[in-house]
């Protein structure tokens, strides 16, 4: 497990449902204790469930995340020089992953730094954590909306990005965001989209309507699961043509 502290997503989420657990279960014991267990069941059923959900997004966050990114990266196979931007890197889990297979290339991130998205999400947070995990000489973070990203077309070779493109608010918004993440990918770059549910194939949609080309939409396994089985998340890869 990594050296560096990466806090926890959506912290105020897991707070919210692990007080719905803990009210189901009271709830529960109250009933079993005062009434009978057979109209305590719906609540300490309830209750556990969400429990088994809540579980699994602790998963996915603490230790899953690390390990499908571990394996996505892998498969990238990387000369190592190459100038890499993470949308959402928040406390940089992907983005200094990514880093350690750059000792000659470039690793940046850009984030809005909101602390609902991520605990204790600040640029700070970031570069102790590159300093931690021995990268700081090839990181760099900045400020920045995703909608419009301050970089200039065809600055990066690839493009990546976790749990963050759902989070602007809008269709249009969202798709606004892909294809900026498409703007700023030199020719022949790669861009890879990790989200939740059926947003990936609507970024699929959008890449489609750019004209990138080798678009594949793929769950990334029970590791990833956010809450449910139902709730999966989903990789979204393309490239930009080499010559447009």
């Amino acid at each position: 497990m990594p050296a560096a502290r990466y806090g926890m997503d959506a912290p105020y989420g897991f707070g919210f449902v692990g007080l719905v657990v803990l009210g189901f279960w009271v709830t529960g014991l109250v009933m079993a204790v005062t009434a009978d267990l057979a109209a305590a069941l719906p609540a300490l059923v309830s209750g556990t469930l969400l429990a088994g959900c809540l579980a699994l997004s602790l998963h996915a966050t603490l230790r899953g995340k690390f390990l499908v990114w571990r394996d996505v990266l892998d498969e990238l196979d990387l000369r190592g020089d190459e100038r890499l931007l993470d949308l959402g890197c928040g406390r940089g889990a992907v983005l200094l992953a990514a880093a350690r297979r750059l000792p000659q290339g470039r690793a940046v991130g850009v984030d809005l730094w909101r602390g609902r998205d991520q605990s204790g999400n600040a640029p700070a947070a970031t570069l102790r954590n590159a300093r931690a995990e021995g990268v700081a000489d090839r990181v760099r973070v900045q400020g920045g909306d995703l909608r419009r990203l301050p970089y200039a077309e065809a600055s990066f070779d690839l493009v990546v990005s976790s749990l963050t493109v759902h989070t602007i608010f809008g269709a249009d918004a969202r798709a606004q965001a892909i294809a900026e993440a498409y703007r700023v990918l030199r020719p022949g770059g790669r861009l890879l989209i990790a989200d939740l549910a059926r947003t990936p194939r609507q970024y699929a949609a959008v890449l489609a309507r750019l004209n990138a080309q080798d678009i594949r939409v793929r769950g990334l396994g029970w590791r990833a699961w956010w809450g449910s089985p139902w709730v999966p998340t989903r990789l979204v890869t393309a490239r930009k043509p080499a010559t447009l």
